[in-house]
């Protein structure tokens, strides 16, 4: 149960904190500017509506969905999430918690049942189509189904405060509003029951209680000095700053992401307001109106004479218990919590070195992944588009020939590895910037991004991991993808050409991509930037150059150009490209020929490879890179 209760913690933590510089600028500007705040500005008030009822909410469903699935998890979890955002007049908090996870899972669900049947060239139209159709249907059920029952969840927590309160139980309603408040039902309850009650009272008695059950800042209080003292990573850096969003400007909402991502936290804040409220009521505190925002010093302003001290114990009291049991709770699993912080020291501490040497190139490692284990493998370059392809299109065809078609293998730009990826294959230039995206993952660098000796080490790790490939594993072959008519023209196909140099040769690409309406004309310094940063040669004497991440907003359309070299451009002083590819990929479109240049590269025999450096027919050529 202790252990279940930790891993939804930290699903729950893993939607809000991303957020929580979201939660403080709105924390600070709702904190300045509402009518009571500390700088009142009619206009500028006009943010904490729209922040809290759109921007907050969204946010959390999309890394809800993100969470799940990756990015494109998170736009169909915002997009189920808008749906019970319109469908009830309150923060759609916990309802954003609950659609936004939901998304990912339908997005993944689909993904995993539709990945091996969608047919080369249709995989954008069929992504985007998915992602529409299924946010759009969460988003109509979150609209007609979700939204009441949550709403119906704040009217019967408001209905049971009032029974308490009638019973003469007071104390005890804390019980209800703590846990209603970290659901950010508070001004429901607030505004529904307690400020009517404490009207009506403070008209007979000049004061209530009633306007302090919800606006007393300390079982809040006693929460964030804890994860200050004894929380560990980003907790516990962003938790002073909350301190005083919280305390001082009034926003309890500040608070709530760091109970969610704990949840038995919840106690700690229930014995704080059970406390603070029998506090009260012992020593006669109250307000004579109430306090809004919720902030230490809107309590002293609205204090009725002669209560101060009570009032004063009564934040003290509660801020005390809560930081006290609190603090157990979190030193309790600090170790635990620290564990899973993905800081740069741990990824240093955990950082385990494996060398190999294959072709002169070099391969290495971290967080090793068990052989049993692997299950999602990412080829990562700077655009995602032509060397990660590539080289996933070469590793995905090797293991599925050998019988290891359970283990996924596709290709990202950095900035958009999934968080679920277990491997991790980069250059060796980009090495840092792939493992700061991907921390959770094993990486491996590489010089060359299909000249290397990463399926040794991934057969290797399996076997050593207990799995071994079927025994028919070299009877079923993969079926050629045919290339998306248009893309490669046969006019786009020249042979014959004199060798120059390797600049000449990319800028010679680019200008017929540019001519035959790819691409615009920065695309051409794109191409000529990527090969500065890291060769586009491939090996078996192909180049492929293509631009780098910045410009791929150039790209008017996918399209592709064959330039033949007979006798060679220079690459490197080792390497020699006989063929250049020009690349132009918009979207998915481009993974045809990518999967059969990883057919080329590995199957085509020297011979074959000879005759396609020299022959003067472009139908032979334009043959190979069309019909795999």
């Amino acid at each position: 149960m202790q252990e279940a209760m930790q891993k939804f913690g930290r699903f729950l933590s893993a939607m809000v904190m991303p957020n929580i510089g979201a939660f403080i600028a709105w924390g600070f500007i709702t904190a300045l500017f509402i009518p009571a705040g500390w700088i009142p500005n009619e206009g500028l008030a006009e943010l904490v509506g729209p922040m809290a009822k759109w921007l907050l909410p969204l946010l959390i469903g999309f890394t809800g969905g993100e969470v799940v699935n990756g990015h494109r998890g998170g736009v169909v979890g915002a997009i189920a999430t808008a749906g019970i955002i319109v469908g009830t007049d309150i923060p759609m908090f916990m309802g954003a918690m609950i659609m936004g996870p939901i998304g990912g899972v339908a997005i993944k669900k689909f993904d995993e049942a539709a990945q091996d049947s969608i047919p080369g060239g249709f995989e954008m139209l069929v992504n985007n189509f998915s992602a529409g159709i299924i946010g759009g249907v969460l988003a109509c059920a979150a609209y007609s189904f979700v939204g009441p029952i949550v709403s119906s969840i704040t009217d019967g927590l408001a209905s049971a405060v009032g029974a308490i309160v009638s019973a003469g139980l007071l104390p005890l309603v804390s019980i209800l509003v703590e846990p209603a408040k970290i659901l950010f039902l508070n001004n429901a309850i607030n505004h529904g029951v307690f400020t009517p009650l404490g009207m009506q009272q403070a008209q007979e008695v000049g004061k209530s209680v009633f306007f302090m059950i919800e606006s007393n800042p300390g079982p809040g209080l006693g929460v964030l000095l804890a994860y200050s003292l004894f929380g560990v990573g980003n907790a516990r850096g962003s938790a002073p700053g909350a301190v005083i969003i919280h305390f001082l400007g009034g926003i309890h909402e500040i608070y709530f992401p760091y109970v969610l991502m704990k949840p038995t936290l919840i106690l700690a804040v229930m014995a704080g307001g059970v406390t603070g409220v029998f506090t009260l009521t012992l020593l006669n505190g109250g307000l004579v109106a109430p306090a809004a925002p919720g902030s230490f010093i809107a309590i002293m302003a609205m204090t009725a004479p002669g209560a101060y001290f009570a009032n004063i114990a009564a934040v003290a009291a509660a801020a005390g218990v809560s930081f006290a049991i609190s603090s157990v709770f979190i030193k309790a699993t600090a170790a635990a919590d620290a564990e899973k912080e993905d800081s740069l020291e741990a990824a240093q501490a955990n950082m385990k070195a494996m060398k190999a040497a294959s072709k002169g190139q070099s391969v290495e490692g971290e967080k090793q992944v068990a052989g049993a284990d692997i299950k999602f493998i990412v080829y990562a370059c700077d655009a995602g588009m032509g060397s990660s392809a590539l080289g996933a299109a070469a590793l995905r065809k090797k293991l599925h020939k050998d019988g290891y078609k359970n283990i996924t293998v596709k290709n990202f730009a950095i900035g958009n590895i999934p968080k679920d990826a277990q491997i991790v294959v980069s250059h060796e230039k980009l090495a840092e910037r792939a493992r700061a995206d991907s921390p959770q993952a094993e990486h491996i660098w590489v010089k060359d991004f299909t000249n290397n000796n990463v399926y040794d080490v991934i057969s290797e790790r399996l076997k050593g991991g207990g799995v071994e490939a079927p025994a028919d594993s070299g009877g079923e072959e993969e079926q050629a993808q045919s290339l998306k008519e248009g893309v490669l023209l046969k006019d786009n196909v020249k042979v014959g050409l004199k060798s120059v140099s390797k600049e000449e040769a990319i800028k010679a690409a680019g200008e017929l991509l540019f001519k035959s309406g790819y691409v615009e004309k920065e695309y051409i310094e794109g191409m000529l930037a990527r090969e500065r940063d890291i060769s586009t040669y491939i090996g078996q004497g192909i180049a492929i150059p293509h631009g780098e991440n910045a410009v791929k907003k150039h790209v008017i359309k996918t399209g592709l150009v064959v330039m033949q070299y007979p006798q060679g451009v220079k690459f490197s002083d080792e390497n020699t490209a006989h063929l250049i590819v020009g690349i132009a990929g918009k979207g998915d479109d481009h993974l045809a020929i990518i999967a059969n240049l990883a057919t080329i590269t590995m199957e085509y025999s020297e011979e074959d490879l000879q005759k396609a450096y020299t022959t003067k027919d472009p139908q032979v050529l334009f043959d190979m890179f069309t019909k795999g």
